[in-house]
């Protein structure tokens, strides 16, 4: 009956359903009263001219095609030759690594992929991995939901900088000192809360360091957080692989190498089931060993 009511929503026609079936239209309604009656809800707003799918319905079909694609994948699993990878999958990721590394890559994995839907978010917030239904998110940054399964991928290095244009008006700083006389722009995800200023490592204990920086700007995404380096509103501290073209072309220029932020940790994460979708699997592999050359072992 899940099969018949997504294919309904899709075609939003049961004559049709009941053409590419081979079903009587009969059946095909029977079928949808069925299961609306089990599942307590009207799934389809029904007149003479369209069928379309009420709230509860949009709900359920989402989870329908999920369990669908999950019942592929499990007639799969003995088989001898295994099929084309099917169904929808739904990854969150960062802003950065999304624009410069995955993307870009993605059209070559989609080519090889055609039947399978892939569903991107890209966003500086923390998604809820189990509550917003992710097959599977990259984190950057330390983990703190351990009810998850992370599979650590290595470390972004990151690098200091500031334009052209700001060096020329301010100076270079050559020294943590000198940051005193210098403008950092402030990255918060939340704003209001309190900013913890100019982070460096310490190779020499392992531990991070921070000193307190003046910044007049602050600001809550990666994009806004870049796009006010390059107008020349302060220093900012961010991953390498997402800054290359511009320290190439000279926009954005290097400071303080030796006193670098500490390596940001990168992370699949996805929740604790006993068995991944062949689909998900293969996309995390896939992820791995692109976003592999960007990174280091700390």
């Amino acid at each position: 009956m899940m099969h018949i009511f997504t294919k309904v929503a899709d075609l939003s026609s049961f004559t049709q359903v009941a053409d590419q079936m081979n079903l009587p239209k009969a059946s095909v309604s029977n079928a949808i009263r069925h299961l609306e009656a089990q599942l307590g809800t009207r799934l389809l707003h029904r007149t003479t001219r369209r069928v379309q799918m009420t709230q509860d319905g949009m709900v359920y079909y989402e989870r329908c095609k999920d369990i669908l694609a999950d019942m592929d994948d499990l007639q799969q699993l003995f088989a001898s030759t295994q099929t084309a990878l099917t169904g929808r999958l739904r990854v969150d990721m960062s802003i950065g690594l999304a624009k410069n590394i995955l993307l870009p890559a993605l059209p070559a994995f989609m080519q090889q992929h055609p039947a399978l839907q892939i569903e991107v978010s890209s966003t500086d917030r923390r998604v809820d991995l189990v509550r917003e239904g992710f097959d599977c998110v990259i984190r950057v940054g330390a983990l703190q939901d351990s009810s998850l399964i992370a599979r650590p991928l290595g470390f972004l290095s990151q690098v200091n900088c500031a334009s052209k244009a700001y060096l020329e008006r301010h100076g270079t700083p050559t020294t943590l000192a000198a940051l005193e006389t210098h403008q950092i722009i402030h990255y918060l995800p939340s704003l209001g809360a309190k900013s913890s200023g100019f982070e460096y490592w310490q190779p020499d204990t392992g531990t991070v360091a921070f000193m307190p920086c003046a910044g007049n700007l602050t600001v809550n995404n990666t994009e806004a957080y870049l796009a006010a380096c390059l107008a020349g509103l302060g220093i900012i501290q961010v991953p390498s692989h997402g800054i290359r073209s511009y320290l190439n072309t000279g926009q954005l220029v290097e400071i303080l190498p030796a006193h670098r932020a500490a390596p940001m940790p990168v992370s699949l994460v996805y929740a604790n089931r006993r068995q991944q979708p062949r689909r998900v699997q293969m996309f995390m592999n896939w992820v791995e060993s692109i976003i592999k050359p960007y990174l280091t072992d700390i």
